[in-house]
C-alpha cells in the first residue's frame, strides 16, 4: 500500500481517475473501434496525470473486447507514469486456489499494484493477494449502488456487514496492504466504517454520474493525516466532452474535480482541529 500512500503525499490529491471505455461515447474523431481503446486511454491519461493520485480501470468495460481489450487494459503500466499506482477494479474473491492465481495474472503478468476484492468467501480466499505485501487489495465494505443494502446493510450482532467487513479488513491487515471500499452515495455508513477502520485507505466510488455527495464523504472519511481516500471518478472526467476535445474536457475536469476535493479536505480539517 505503499505506492498509494506516497502517491497522496507527492500529488497532494485523492483523485482517482477511472480509465472505463465505452466506443458509444468516443469522439467521431477517435474513431467506435475497439483499436481505439488504447489511444483513448492514453489521451486520458496524459490529460489528467498531474492531477491523479491513481488508475482505476475496471474489468467489465474491457471484457466485451476480447483480445483487443485486454491488450489495452495490459498496456495501462506502459501509458501510465510509473509512480502513480493503478488499482485494477475486478471485485476477485475466490477459493484460495483460485484466488492464487488471480494473484499471478493480475500482480505478475498485468503489473497492477491494486486490486479490489470482495470477502463473501472470508479470509481465506483473500489471503493468496493480501500475501503479496507490495500490492494493495481493497475490500468491498458499503458499495456505492441503490441495491447495496441486500446484504450490506443486514445486522450481525448489531452491527451492520459493512462494519463487520470492516473490522475484518482490519484483522486481515497484517502485511498493511488491505484497504477498503465505501461509496459516497451513503457517506454516513462511510463515516462508521473510518471509525472502525482506523487509518486503513479507502476506495470511494459514486462521485460525479452516481451524484454522491463530495464534501460529505471527504469529511466522514479522511484518516489521522488528513489523506486516505481514493475518490473515484470515471464518466464525470473522462466523457466531460465528446468532441475532438475531448481530451482537454477531461483535463479540465480533472482539475475542478481536485480541486474540490482539496477544498474539502482543508475545510474538513479546519473542523476537526
Amino acid at each position: 500500500m505503499r505506492k498509494f500512500r506516497d502517491s497522496w503525499r507527492r500529488t497532494g490529491s485523492m483523485l482517482c481517475v477511472g480509465l472505463d471505455p465505452v466506443l458509444e461515447r468516443f469522439p467521431d474523431a477517435l474513431g467506435k473501434h475497439p483499436s481505439a481503446l488504447r489511444t483513448f486511454n492514453r489521451e486520458i491519461i496524459q490529460a489528467t496525470s498531474e492531477f491523479a493520485c491513481c488508475y482505476k480501470p475496471n474489468l467489465g468495460f474491457y471484457l466485451p473486447f476480447g483480445h483487443a481489450g485486454l491488450d489495452a487494459l495490459m498496456a495501462l503500466r506502459e501509458d501510465v507514469p510509473a509512480e502513480i499506482p493503478i488499482l485494477l477494479d475486478a471485485k476477485v474473491g475466490d477459493i484460495d486456489t483460485t484466488s492464487e492465481a488471480y494473484a499471478q495474472a493480475y500482480f505478475d503478468a498485468w503489473g497492477f499494484d491494486g486490486v479490489t476484492a470482495q470477502p463473501f468467501l472470508g479470509h481465506d480466499s483473500l489471503a493468496p493477494l493480501i500475501a503479496r505485501r507490495d500490492r494493495g487489495v481493497f475490500v468491498l465494505a458499503k458499495t456505492s449502488n441503490p441495491g447495496s443494502g441486500f446484504l450490506q446493510d443486514e445486522l450481525i450482532d448489531g452491527r451492520p456487514v459493512s462494519q463487520r467487513v470492516a473490522e475484518a479488513a482490519v484483522e486481515w491487515n497484517t502485511h498493511g496492504n488491505v484497504g477498503l471500499v465505501a461509496g459516497a452515495t451513503y457517506p454516513e455508513q462511510l463515516r462508521e466504517i473510518r471509525r472502525v477502520a482506523g487509518d486503513l485507505p479507502i476506495l470511494v466510488p459514486g462521485i460525479g454520474a452516481q451524484a454522491g455527495d463530495l464534501e460529505a464523504a471527504v469529511r466522514n472519511g479522511l484518516d489521522s493525516e488528513g489523506y486516505g481516500l481514493l475518490i473515484n471518478a470515471s464518466r464525470a472526467i473522462c466523457y466531460a466532452s465528446s468532441g475532438s476535445d475531448f481530451a482537454e474536457a477531461a483535463h479540465q475536469a480533472a482539475r475542478r474535480l481536485r480541486d474540490e476535493i482539496e477544498v474539502a479536505r482543508q475545510q474538513a480539517i479546519l473542523q476537526t482541529a
